[in-house]
């Protein structure tokens, strides 16, 4: 114990002797740590975000204005035998109206109608949900198949159009997956420079300890008595770094996300990752960059 003692002063004696090298490696570690503690709960939100659109997607085939409730029914049987549909839903003109005054406000659906002359111009609907959101395509292409002329031509003459929300749920996959690249390079950029500034300062320590390190060698000290001044020095960086770091996101999270969480439902997708083992996964990450960065000078100076 008295041993450990030892070496723990040592490392906090060589931080002294290097404190603008350290200094800088401790920033290094504050803003990596402050990257992975964003970039994780955003990753993770984005996902579940792109999961509850893909889950909610669905076909709505638009019956022709004219097409009576029996056609639509036909139509919705030749829809259920397709492969992939997992459960279809007739919509009536008033129930479509009925949704359109919720979703945009009966004011507005209101003026609409008395300009119609109080005539409800929406046709019937088939709501068509798929078993998976990646077969609508495939169902899609099924109600529409193409037929010899090249023409696409539904399976019920009283289906005027098929619509998808597979556009929208590419687009968010395209803007995540862009996300995810960008705050995943910047991340492994940050992760390499915080390796070279440990590396750097332990560098320094060993050059300002070099002839202490000579003695050491020359009166039969073992490697690791040699090298565990040198350990606990980048594990001293790097878990100050992080609890800085840990500070800041825990301050960042009782004052902005919290608060908005209840308003946004992106923002509240940020709690399917808890703090906890947020914290547990940083400080890890701390310790084995600050393990490679002092192991990596460590190898290639200290060779006895």
């Amino acid at each position: 114990m008295g041993r450990m003692f030892f070496f723990i002063a040592e490392a906090f004696r060589a931080l002294r002797r290097s404190a603008s090298p350290s200094l800088a490696a401790i920033v290094t570690v504050v803003m990596t740590t402050l990257l992975l503690g964003v970039f994780i709960p955003v990753i993770k939100a984005s996902s579940t975000t792109t999961e509850n659109v893909q889950s909610q997607l669905a076909l709505y085939v638009y019956m022709y204005p004219d097409a009576t409730k029996k056609q639509a029914l036909g139509a919705q049987k030749e829809i259920d035998k397709i492969r992939h549909v997992q459960r279809t839903e007739l919509v009536t003109p008033e129930q479509g109206l009925a949704r359109l005054k919720e979703n945009i406000g009966k004011s507005e659906i209101g003026e609409g109608i008395t300009q119609l002359k109080g005539k409800n111009p929406l046709p019937y609907a088939v709501v068509v949900h798929p078993d998976n959101a990646n077969s609508l395509p495939a169902i899609q292409s099924s109600i529409t198949p193409k037929a010899k002329n090249g023409k696409a031509k539904p399976i019920s003459p009283a289906i005027e159009e098929v619509n998808s929300g597979q556009k929208t749920a590419n687009a968010i996959r395209t803007v995540t997956n862009a996300v995810k690249v960008m705050l995943t390079v910047i991340a492994v950029l940050l992760l390499i420079v915080s390796l070279l500034l440990i590396a750097n300062t332990i560098r320094l320590s060993i050059y300002a300890r070099r002839r202490e390190v000579e003695v050491m060698r020359l009166v039969g000290a073992t490697n690791w008595f040699i090298r565990w001044p040198f350990v606990i020095e980048g594990l001293i960086v790097g878990l100050t770094g992080a609890a800085i770091a840990v500070g800041m996101l825990l301050v960042g999270k009782l004052t902005i996300i919290d608060p908005l969480a209840e308003n946004f439902a992106l923002i509240e997708d940020f709690h399917t990752v808890g703090f906890l083992p947020l914290i547990i996964v940083l400080l890890g990450a701390s310790i084995i960059v600050s393990m490679l960065g002092s192991g990596i000078v460590l190898r290639r100076f200290l060779r006895v």
